[in-house]
This record gives C-alpha cells, structure tokens and sequence, in this order.
C-alpha cells in the first residue's frame, strides 16, 4: 500500500500525544483521589478519634466485629457488579471481571465529585465506546433502585428515632408520613413502568441526544428491575450491617432494632445532600450523632464507627479502582483513540439507533 512521505511520522507523533494525555489524565484523577483521601484520613480529627477510641475496646471481644465487617466489604461490591451487569445484559454482555473494574474505578472518580457524578464516568471506562451511554443508563437505573430501598428503610427508621425526640411523634409527623409515603409508592409504579419515560420523551420538545439516552429505558422489563430491586435491597442489607458492627466493635451496644432504625435514618439524610462521599462524611456523622445519640453512645465511638465504614467501605475499593485505571487506556474507551475496535460481537437486541431511523430520502 503507497503510504506518502511522512505520513508514518505523523502517526507515531498522534500516538504520542495520545499516549501523553492518557498518563496526564490518570495522574490527574491519582492526584485528586490521593488529596482526598489525605484531607479526609490525616488533615482532620476522623482518624485520630478512631485510633482513641479503638484504644480503649477489649480487643479479644472485639475484634470479630470488625472481622464480619471486612468479610462483608467484598459481598457488598459484588452485589452492586451484579446489579449493574444485569440491567447492562440488554445492551451488552459484560463479564462480571470487566464489571467489577468498573464499579471500583467509578468509586474512584465518585470521591471528589458532587453527588457521585464520577461514578458514571468510571463504569463508562469498563465497556466499548459505542456503548458508554448504555454503561451510564444502566447506572442511573441500578443507583435509582437503590435509592429506592434507601427511602424505603430510612422512611420507617426516621420515624422510630422522631420518637426519642418528639412526644407523640407518630402523631406529629403522620401527615409527612403518608405524603412520603404515597411519594415512594409512586416511585416504585415508576420504576417497575420505567419506559413510560421513553414514550413521553418522544412527545417532548427534547435535544436529539437526550431522546436517544431516554429511549433505552424501553428496554428494560419488569424481570431486569425485580432482579437490580433484590440486589439492591441485599447490598443495602450488607452495608446496613457492617455499620452495626462497627457499632459493636467500637462499643455501643444499643438494642438491634434501635440500632438499624438509627443507620436507616443516617443513610436516609446522607442521600439527601448532593455531597461527594468524602465531604458528606462529615454530614453523615453529625446524622450519626442525631440518630444514635439517644442510646447513649458516646461521641467519639459513634464518629469513629462512621468514619471506619467510610474508609472500609469506600477508599479501599477507591484504591482498586484506581489500580484499574492505570491499565485501562482512557481516551480508547471513550472513542477518542486513533484505532478503535469496531468488531465488538454485537446482540440482536442492541439497536444504537435507540428507535430513531434514518429517513431514506436524502
């Protein structure tokens, strides 16, 4: 094949540049998950309260609480591969390795972006181009399962702590109670009717790429989000556990029921503030303080639980995943390298035209 004079040079220039602004991209995104990391962990009070109060714990007697927790990190993140890879299976049919990757590199980005915006980027990285906009939909669709079993449990565990509060709480709060009520009831008919929203969209005077993002909710059905409901509720049993025993390891032995009605409640409050998870740390243990503050905890053992789930559950899975992003070429996965594969085994029910068909007239 003629190739004209230079043309090679030019190639291995482009590839240089590609390969620069890849190593210039992943140690932007290690610079700031490390400056978190740091600010959260060594700058604050967080870790020297945990180290006090660790101090002070029988550590034979302990000691199989934190066990328990660590054993659970694992389940937890699994539960939430699965959940995504599921409701991905429509579109594409990732492995749950290639998954998992994405999960703990979308935890990466997640730490210093508000209300977890980096999540999506991070998954978008773990499948083929073509197909980022599926990896962030199937996103959206998993975290908003979640969201609904969070509302569901911090629902009823908000009004179990009102009571340490308010006289007669049941009472005070029963008309907030039922509209939140009638709300979350309304949001699970949603859900479980999700491609509602693609035929509304189409009547909509929407941008051409936000119809096309919509139109894939058509298909998911009621078997995919049954399936990303059950995970969701497993993994937010999983984490609503490893809470109470670092209750337990950090010596607060408030009643079991009282206890998760209290984790209901911070989990619920943390949702609710658009905060990346390294500066909701700090909402989510004043939320602790409020809602496990009546058992009679002591301050520095309830922050020191708080701020132990938060390293546990969210910066060792950072870590991974941002071992993760150092092997992944970014600008490849996100169809801004020179070559990209175009061969990838297509589904017959991956339509990227997402309902929208070209007109044959020109």
């Amino acid at each position: 094949m003629f190739c004209l004079p230079g043309t090679d040079m030019r190639e291995q220039q482009k590839k240089r540049a590609f390969l620069l602004i890849n190593w210039l991209l992943k140690g932007t995104i290690a610079a700031l998950l490390v400056f978190t990391l740091y600010k959260q962990a060594f700058e604050g009070k967080n870790l020297a309260l945990a180290i006090q109060a660790a101090q002070a714990m029988p550590w034979k007697e302990s000691w199989p609480w934190l066990g328990v927790t660590f054993l659970l990190l694992p389940i937890n993140w699994m539960l939430e591969t699965q959940k995504w890879r599921s409701l991905l299976s429509p579109f594409w049919p990732i492995s749950f390795r290639q998954a998992f990757i994405g999960v703990v590199a979308g935890v990466s980005f997640s730490l210093f972006t508000p209300n977890r915006i980096g999540e999506y980027g991070g998954r978008m990285l773990a499948v083929p181009p073509r197909y980022n906009w599926h990896a962030v939909m199937a996103a959206l669709v998993g975290n908003l399962a979640q969201l609904l079993v969070l509302i569901g449990c911090g629902l009823i565990g908000a009004l179990h702590v009102a009571g340490f509060y308010f006289e007669d709480a049941q009472l005070l709060f029963s008309g907030f109670w039922w509209l939140a009520v009638g709300l979350l009831c309304g949001m699970y008919v949603l859900f479980f009717n999700i491609g509602w929203v693609s035929v509304v969209a189409r009547v909509l005077p929407l941008p051409r790429k936000v119809l096309r993002l919509l139109v894939m909710l058509r298909y998911y059905r009621s078997r995919h989000l049954s399936i990303a409901l059950g995970l969701a509720g497993a993994r937010y049993a999983t984490y609503s556990f490893q809470y109470f025993c670092l209750l337990g390891f950090f010596g607060i032995e408030a009643p079991v029921g009282a206890a998760l009605a209290g984790i209901a409640t911070i989990f619920l409050i943390q949702a609710s503030i658009p905060l990346p998870p390294a500066l909701g740390l700090l909402a989510r243990g004043e939320a602790a303080l409020l809602a496990l503050g009546p058992h009679g905890g002591e301050e520095v053992a309830i922050l020191a639980a708080t701020f132990s789930l938060f390293i546990i559950n969210l910066c060792l899975p950072a870590l991974l995943g941002m071992a993760a992003i150092f092997k992944i070429n970014v600008l490849k996965s996100l169809g801004y390298e020179i070559e990209v594969v175009q061969n990838e085994p297509d589904r017959h029910y991956a339509d990227t035209s997402y309902g929208f068909r070209r007109s044959r007239k020109n």
